[in-house]
């Protein structure tokens, strides 16, 4: 394994309990409170206590003593739960270091923060005492994992069950009429778009928008305030500490997973010349990319870019991760833009990064679940399939293949008379992308995804052929330009029920290739019932209705959501569906499903059926190799033309009949259990899917 970049002798991330980089921030002690700060280029660091009502109100400084290591350190009776503090921090003029002992500062390992107006805010120490009473965490398999990536504030906001006091809260979530509605619909794990602390850039402050989505962090150990109960925000932040906890004991109850999307690949200072609220005044050369003359190296799109290739980042980031897997008791985390983390010294990325490996092998988050978004901006910055071993990873292969087959190449065959592609592609992504994803890695280091928060909903994708961003301030330059839907004739809202019927059934057909995928299927709230944002395919400035999810559905959006409901029961029940390896041949290999071919005659697929154009139609036998579950087999076929056909239904050893499942022609799902033997004709509808059991 390569060291980290050295800074005033730190260690490295996996540091005994010993290294000089242990026990940052505040520790409370029966004679008050420790802080420790890390900065490898300052000279001074002062310590600013607060009045407890007034932020702005000095009522002591103490200097902080150089220990070694680069870390400063104070003990003080002053330091209690409730106290409100900041740093202050001097050093040297450089170019890649600019310090102002006046200006107060975050302390970046705070638990709670309180605002001091404008760009001020003010460290708190937090009570952490909390009772689990014995609730531990769910442990589901990444084989029966089910992502729910969710926006906390959206989630619950408009929910008719949820107290109106609760909703859009860490207690709404929290509240049964949630975790009923989670354990229906049958996801196993909710995936919260960032709630560590953040605000709004400048610039969305100065149009009067604001940052929905959070991809803009403030500090990496404090819950967003705003997302607690109007009772625990005036009682101060250890009750949101405590309320956001709360909310992970019930999911938790309810056997449902808490995974969080995480922003450590920037911060909210945004670039040279941005807010000064932590970093950039704590050690501005160590903690951001730079070029010697300080110009920032920004690989995320953001302005700044955290480095880890030095010691002091990677660190804050792993003890950022443990606080939130162990004092928190979180599940998982997603890392939003992954690459970035795993950049070096030079700058490149290194699969095998320190901090990657670190996070992958430290006792604390064995037992969590780590998800990349394997890209970043930066050269080189694409790298879905090459994280390593144990690593999960955003598919967006998957994404663009099974967009291409439902609905860019439909359209395309409606003005060319036939599509561009045949079905040999989107036969792979079905199996578990095994051309990305190595054996020893398998299908579920794959997470699939048609949809996500960033772009087009499942509903939009077959709404709208291109954006429509106005209400975003940037005039349409925002968001993603391909996105590869299919508005089926009619830009968005449309009363023609022909259009209406071909655009639900496209939703059914994409709601159902995930679900029955190889590898961990992952969609946005609201997708199962077909929600919209009226063609906005980067809604992240707009904490409204728009973003909200409305949970008073019609007759449709009632089909569609007991359509998931079906499909999730389906792959739970399937072991075939949810291969834990890829299959061998000639080889028995447990956890692994067999798959044969064959083409809509029954017979098995040639290596032009593969790759004619012309061909989008097959069948598939999956046939589990389980060690724990019984042995189960399924069939499934896809037809990715308008025309409707007829599907001749293969001869198989040990199979004597097929039992119908799930039929995507339907509008509603039916569990009448029709049953076909081999050889037996099948009709199938344009554009369809169909689920069997074989026995």
């Amino acid at each position: 394994m390569g060291s980290l970049e050295t800074s005033a002798n730190a260690t490295t991330p996996l540091g005994s309990a010993a290294d000089s980089l242990a026990d940052l921030g505040v520790t409370l002690t029966p004679a008050g409170g420790r802080l420790r700060v890390w900065s490898g280029h300052a000279d001074t660091i002062e310590l600013v206590l607060f009045d407890d009502d007034d932020p702005n109100w000095i009522t002591e400084t103490l200097p902080l003593a150089p220990v070694g290591g680069g870390v400063f350190e104070v003990s003080t009776p002053l330091l209690r739960v409730g106290s409100r503090y900041a740093v202050r921090v001097g050093g040297p003029l450089s170019p890649r270091n600019t310090f102002n002992d006046r200006r107060m500062l975050l302390e970046p390992y705070s638990r709670g923060l309180v605002p001091a107006g404008g760009d001020d805010w003010r460290s708190v120490v937090v009570d952490n005492e909390f009772d689990w009473a014995g609730v531990g965490k769910p442990g589901i398999s990444l084989d029966r994992t089910v992502l729910y990536e969710a926006h906390l504030k959206g989630l619950s906001k408009r929910h008719p069950g949820v107290p109106e006091a609760l909703r859009g809260t860490y207690a709404g979530l929290g509240h049964p009429a949630m975790l009923d509605e989670l354990r229906t619909l049958g996801v196993t794990s909710v995936e919260l778009l960032p709630v560590h602390a953040f605000v709004s850039e400048q610039r969305l402050i100065k149009q009067g928008l604001s940052n929905y989505w959070g991809y803009n962090t403030l500090n990496f150990f404090t819950p967003h305030a705003a997302y607690a109960t109007k009772g625990a925000q005036a009682s101060g932040p250890s009750e949101v500490l405590r309320e956001f906890k709360g909310m992970v004991k019930g999911m938790h109850e309810a056997g449902i997973e808490v995974i969080l999307d995480v922003v450590y690949n920037h911060t909210a200072e945004e670039g040279i010349g941005g807010p000064r609220t932590s970093l950039r005044g704590i050690d501005n050369a160590s903690y951001y990319r730079q070029t010697e003359d300080g110009a920032y190296i920004d690989t995320t799109g953001c302005g700044n870019t955290i480095n880890t290739a030095t010691d002091a980042a990677a660190r804050m980031i792993l003890d950022s991760l443990r606080f939130w897997a162990r004092e928190v008791q979180v599940d998982g985390f997603r890392f939003d833009l992954a690459a970035a983390l795993g950049r070096d010294a030079a700058h490149t990325f290194d699969p095998q990064h320190p901090l990657l490996q670190a996070i992958m092998n430290d006792p604390q988050l064995a037992d969590t679940k780590r998800i990349a978004e394997p890209w970043d901006v930066g050269m080189g910055g694409w790298q879905t399939g090459n994280f390593a071993d144990g690593w999960q990873e955003w598919n967006d292969r998957y994404r663009d293949r099974v967009r291409n087959f439902w609905l860019s190449d439909i359209d395309y065959a409606r003005r060319a008379s036939a599509a561009p592609v045949g079905i040999g592609g989107f036969a792979t992504r079905l199996a578990g992308s095994s051309n990305t994803f190595s054996a020893e890695r398998g299908p579920l280091a794959s997470v699939n995804f048609v949809a996500a928060h960033d772009g087009f909903t499942v509903h939009d994708l077959v709404s709208y052929d291109v954006k429509h961003n106005i209400g975003n301030g940037e005039q349409g330059r925002d968001g993603a330009d391909t996105n590869r839907s299919f508005n089926h004739g009619t830009e968005g809202p449309t009363s023609d029920p022909g259009v209406l019927a071909v655009r639900r059934k496209a939703i059914r057909n994409l709601m159902g290739t995930l679900l029955l995928s190889s590898g961990i299927p992952m969609f946005t709230a609201g997708d199962e019932f077909g929600r919209t944002q009226r063609g906005n395919n980067n809604a992240y400035c707009h904490d409204s209705a728009l973003t909200w999810l409305d949970w008073q559905l019609d007759d449709w959006q009632l089909a569609l959501q007991a359509h998931t409901r079906r499909l999730l029961e389906l792959r739970a029940a399937n072991p075939a569906l949810r291969p834990s390896e890829f299959a061998r041949l000639g080889e028995h290999t447990p956890n692994a499903s067999v798959m044969d071919w064959f083409d809509a005659g029954g017979n098995m697929m040639s290596a032009d059926d593969w790759n004619n154009p012309r061909n989008r139609t097959l069948q598939y036998v999956a046939a589990s190799t389980p060690d724990t579950e019984a042995f189960n087999r399924i069939l499934l076929i896809v037809h990715g033309t308008e025309t409707p056909t007829t599907v001749v239904l293969p001869a198989i050893d040990g199979v004597t009949r097929f039992v119908s499942l799930w039929d995507s022609a339907h509008d509603l799902p039916s569990d009448e259990g029709e049953t076909f033997e081999p050889g037996a004709e099948v009709p199938v509808g344009g554009t369809t899917m169909r689920l069997f059991r074989a026995e």
